[in-house]
This record gives structure tokens, sequence and C-alpha cells, in this order.
């Protein structure tokens, strides 16, 4: 397996080759074709009539159907989609935890997408959360000439978001990629997240060590967020106490992307760089084979 940053972001930008971005199913607002949106417009591409509500922009009101009918209908048209993503990835510590692929498989997955992205004929950008959220040096370009990927941040990527929110584009597609392990409430999070975005896709990234904790013995964990250290033994009612809650933890995220129409996906990091196996994405519709 590769092991430095550059080694991840060219084995993930190898791995995008093969792959395009398509239309998540469930998604918010869903792709059109190329460059379209299902959601209604001002472009020139028409979509379909309706009948006449106050408010109505009166330059769509079909004045040839009135003539025919006496009835008040409008030309719904729609809307043209920019071509760009937005790719945030969680900063914390946990996104490095030691003795584990979660650090290459972060950098990779960014990377992977980030091709896909430029196979589509996207552009896009990476931000990275701290303190706040920040825009990676150089992360408009291709994933080689990325800046540095600190995953070292001890702040909540959540409390980051609404601390200082990252300029998103507007009607683009959005991916968060994070193990969603901090306590933010994630339907706040998912609603800011969802304003404006064409598409929304989560993408939890977990180590094995955070899906099959050890079933028995004396264990020092340390919190990767704070540093801090403490001594504890974990029996198979710990153990699965623990999958309990990481499975309600899930669950709460899930319900929270189903309100806005996210789509969130599960990936645990060493199967996912074993084959680089994207077949979750896939059967989603976020990612689609490479025409090209």
């Amino acid at each position: 397996m590769p092991d430095t940053y550059a080694d991840h972001l060219r084995a993930g930008e190898r791995a995008g080759m093969r792959y395009a971005l398509g239309a998540p199913r469930g998604a918010p607002r869903g792709l059109a074709g190329a460059h379209l949106a299902s959601r209604p417009g001002s472009s020139l591409e028409f979509m379909e009539h309706r009948a006449y509500q106050p408010g109505d922009d009166l330059r769509h009101i079909d004045w040839a159907a009135y003539a025919r009918s006496d009835r008040l209908t409008v030309k719904v048209y729609r809307h043209e989609v920019n071509p760009h993503v937005d790719l945030l990835v969680d900063g914390s510590r946990s996104m490095a935890l030691d003795g584990t692929a979660k650090r290459a498989a972060t950098v990779g997955l960014a990377a992977l997408l980030a091709t896909a992205a430029a196979n589509s004929r996207f552009a896009h950008r990476v931000w990275l959360s701290a303190e706040t959220w920040s825009p990676l040096e150089n992360g408009t370009a291709p994933p080689a000439s990325w800046g540095p990927m600190p995953l070292d941040a001890a702040a909540d990527p959540g409390e980051a978001y609404f601390a200082l929110p990252p300029r998103l584009a507007p009607r683009g597609m959005r991916f968060l990629i994070s193990d969603l392990l901090w306590p933010s409430d994630p339907a706040a999070l998912l609603a800011r997240l969802s304003d404006a975005a064409t598409t929304v896709t989560v993408v939890q990234l977990l180590a094995e060590e955070d899906v099959r904790p050890p079933e028995q013995g004396n264990l020092r964990l340390m919190d990767c967020e704070t540093g801090g250290t403490q001594e504890v033994f974990i029996d198979a009612t710990a153990s699965a106490r623990y999958r309990d809650r990481l499975t309600r933890h899930q669950q709460h995220w899930h319900r929270a992307a189903r309100q806005v129409g996210a789509v969130l996906i599960t990936l645990v990091a060493e199967r996912f760089l074993r084959d680089w196996d994207l077949d979750p994405l896939m059967a989603a519709g976020v990612l689609k084979a490479n025409p090209t």
C-alpha cells in the first residue's frame, strides 16, 4: 500500500480515471442531462406546462394556450446546473487513526472524486475542516498539485461549519468525506449543506477498528481529538454496546440525510483500498463508468 501523501493522491487519481460522476438516486435536486437539473429554473430548456399560481413570472405565461383554453398556464423550464463539485474533507485527527488505513483512504477518495469530476467536465474545489472550513491549497487543480492535507484538527467539523461556513458554489454537487464520529446534530448540518445544492453525498469512511472493536482485553484508549487517555477493560458486553451505539449513530445520520434528500454511503477504509471497491458508490448512482 502506498505510504506517503503523494502516493495516496496518485493512487486515487489512477483509480478515478475509470469513473465519472453520476446523479445519485434520492438526491435533492438531481441532474437531467449533462448540466441540467430536474427542478424548475430559467434556462431555455422547456420542461412542462402547469397551472398559473399567484406570484409566477408573467413572462412565462403561455398566452397562446390561454387563447385556446381561457386558462392561465405557465411554461416551466429546467434550470442550468453549474458544472462544479465541492469536496469537503473532515480534517479531524480521527481521519488519520494510527494503525489504520483511514488517512490513505481519505486522501485517495478525495483524489478519486476530483478526478471523476474532471472526467465529467466539472470544476472542483477541496475544503478541509479545522477550527473553520478552509479551501485546500491548490484544491481546484488536479490532485497531484494539491497542497498539504493535514488530518490533525481537534475541532468538531459540524461546529466548524457553523463558525465559518465554506463558500460553496450554488447549484453544485457537494461531497462530505468524514467518519461522522462527532456529536454535532447531523440534521442541522445537512440542512445547511444541502441549501442551494444540486446533490449532496455523504461518504462515511470508517476503519475496521471503528467497525469491529476488540472483543476482550485491557486497552488504553486515546481520544484522537483531545489527546486524553483512559485505561479500560473491554469485554463482550462492552463491545456489543459500542456496536449498538455506532449503529444508532449511523441511523441518526441516515434519517437526517433522508430529510434533505442526501445520499449517505459507508465505506470501510481497508476494504475500500484493497481493490478500490466502489460498488456502493456505483449502486447509489454517485459514480458511473467513464465513457471515454
